[in-house]
């Protein structure tokens, strides 16, 4: 006959195998946090930049199948249940996508706008609060799905803070 801890082993053995036991323990993490949050405490109103920022975290996440952490998020900042517009959200950023890239979370867009961007000051990039002009100069493309399907690598998007940020390709 089994023993407890044989009969535990087995469960979680079983549990990690279907991928259940990470869920379950992320559930109850959040279970947990919602039973321990205190509602009487008024939240800061959620301002633009972070209904944005929260919005691509929050597509990341599902994207990848966080969901219980996307609903600690959710949960804790205030972001509305229904999730923004995807067109919403590339207006509100001034970034343009490539068809290949509406398959994917605009952060990986994003990301890889970034990551390929050449520049002055060793490839770095100057960033500034939200508060100040930008510029995007020297600014390039991503190096994506479409780059490598014999698309221009660095394409310049301008020099202005009104012209949009080109999206092409996505990483997953």
């Amino acid at each position: 006959m089994a023993t407890i801890t044989e009969l535990k082993s087995a469960l979680k053995e079983t549990l990690e195998a279907r991928g259940v036991l990470g869920q379950l323990k992320a559930r109850i993490r959040a279970e947990v946090f919602n039973a321990l949050d205190d509602q009487s405490e008024a939240r800061p109103a959620l301002s633009h930049e972070n209904l944005l920022i929260n919005e691509l975290i929050r597509e990341y996440l599902e994207f990848n199948k966080y969901r219980y952490t996307a609903s600690v998020l959710i949960s804790e900042s205030g972001q509305p249940e229904v999730p923004l517009d995807r067109q919403f959200m590339t207006n509100e950023l001034n970034v343009v996508e490539d068809p290949s890239c509406r398959s994917v979370p605009l952060l990986y867009g994003l990301l890889s706008h970034f990551l390929s961007s050449g520049g002055e000051k060793g490839g770095k990039r100057f960033l500034r609060s939200s508060a100040a002009p930008t510029s995007r100069e020297n600014a390039v493309c991503p190096v994506g799905e479409a780059s490598r399907a014999g698309m221009s690598e660095q394409v310049p998007v301008g020099s202005t803070s009104t012209e949009a940020v080109n999206l092409h390709g996505g990483y997953r």
